[in-house]
């Protein structure tokens, strides 16, 4: 996928319903409150491909971000080591929980007018993982 088809896939979930159990999607896992778009995938299990990965994922993060930033707004990027490191101690939702399992950052909007959090974030974290561009789709707020 190219970036305007990321921003297709995350404009579509901005509106789309959310199922009531949680399961695949044709763009990658939703559930209750939430969808999780996979935009990119490369199962790297060479640690210098994956590196690469990583950066052209970021890179292609970022690209989304500016974009994303003309419509709603420049955002500083969102720990998630910080909703990590919560999760030992209290009940974090899902599915913010599950992102800051798999991602360290992400940026972050509030869309006005759907009531829906969109994040960007590169799902790089278990390195048994493939590395992934992915976009979040919530009605839940982050933690």
């Amino acid at each position: 996928m190219n970036i305007a088809q990321h921003i297709a896939v995350i404009d579509e979930l901005c509106y789309r319903p959310f199922p009531a159990e949680h399961g695949p999607s044709d763009v990658g896992f939703s559930g209750p409150g939430h969808h999780v778009a996979v935009l990119e995938a490369a199962p790297d299990t060479d640690p210098a491909a994956r590196a690469v990965t990583i950066d052209q994922y970021e890179k292609d993060r970022d690209a989304v971000y500016e974009l994303l930033a003309s419509r709603w707004g420049d955002t500083d990027p969102y720990n998630l080591e910080t909703v990590l490191l919560r999760t030992e101690r209290e009940e974090i939702p899902r599915p913010w929980a599950e992102l800051s399992a798999c991602a360290g950052v992400a940026h972050l909007w509030e869309v006005e007018g759907t009531g829906r959090w969109v994040a960007v974030a590169v799902g790089d974290r278990d390195m048994s993982r493939e590395v992934r561009l992915l976009a979040l789709v919530t009605e839940t707020d982050p933690p």
